[in-house]
């Protein structure tokens, strides 16, 4: 885990509502970036059948500005469900959300960034307003460190790699949803329980070497 990644896990975070407005604000202010004409360097918007120039784009951020707080309410609530229940089945809802989150993200950006203006000024509009991937990957990355500490999942399991896994293993089968269609793919409740369980977080019982945790022992929940 690199200094800038540990430095945001440890920054103090928004509680749960708040964040979510400021993923809204932040996502308005994407907008108006994107939106704003600078002369000769206005961003090219695509023309499709039976759109104006730029609807296709409003669409996309309109969706984004509905979508993206609450997916990242939904990964903030996890916290309250360190030590209880089985991690795996806490986190199969996760990849279930994702998967419908980002099939819904990427069918709208598809028609939208086919212009490579567009899709310049959206990683500029992201980078400037902090809504970049790790806005999704740290508060699944920190359950899962406190599951760790809790001694429920392994010791050995890197938080930050196994959060990233698993929203990959999501992003890639709304991917291959959006162009091959589903005939060709497992369910989504199928996908969402191939990714979980592959990831093998979960601790295998009477394990409970090197974390100190021991069985029997309630489950060390940090404050």
């Amino acid at each position: 885990m690199t200094a800038h990644v540990r430095a945001i896990m440890a920054t103090p975070q928004l509680d749960p509502h708040q964040k979510a407005q400021e993923a809204r604000r932040r996502v308005l202010e994407m907008a108006v970036f994107m939106k704003r004409e600078d002369g000769e360097n206005a961003p090219s918007y695509p023309r499709m059948r039976g759109t104006t120039p730029g609807q296709a784009v409003d669409m996309f951020l309109a969706l984004l500005q509905d979508r993206l707080p609450v997916w990242l309410r939904i990964l903030d609530d996890l916290m309250y469900l360190v030590g209880k229940g089985r991690v795996n089945d806490n986190l199969l809802p996760i990849a279930r959300a994702g998967i419908d989150y980002y099939s819904e993200v990427q069918a709208a950006a598809l028609p939208a960034f086919t212009s490579p203006s567009v899709t310049v000024r959206f990683r500029e509009a992201m980078r400037d307003n902090e809504l970049g991937p790790m806005s999704e990957v740290v508060p699944l990355a920190e359950y899962l460190a406190a599951e760790q500490r809790a001694g429920r999942i392994s010791a050995e399991a890197d938080p930050l790699a196994s959060a990233r896994l698993l929203l990959a293993g999501c992003f890639r089968h709304a991917y291959y949803e959006m162009f091959v269609g589903v005939d060709f793919l497992p369910s989504r409740d199928d996908s969402a329980e191939e990714i979980i369980r592959e990831l093998r977080l979960e601790r295998a019982p009477g394990d409970c070497a090197g974390d100190g945790a021991g069985d029997g022992e309630p489950p060390v929940i940090p404050g």
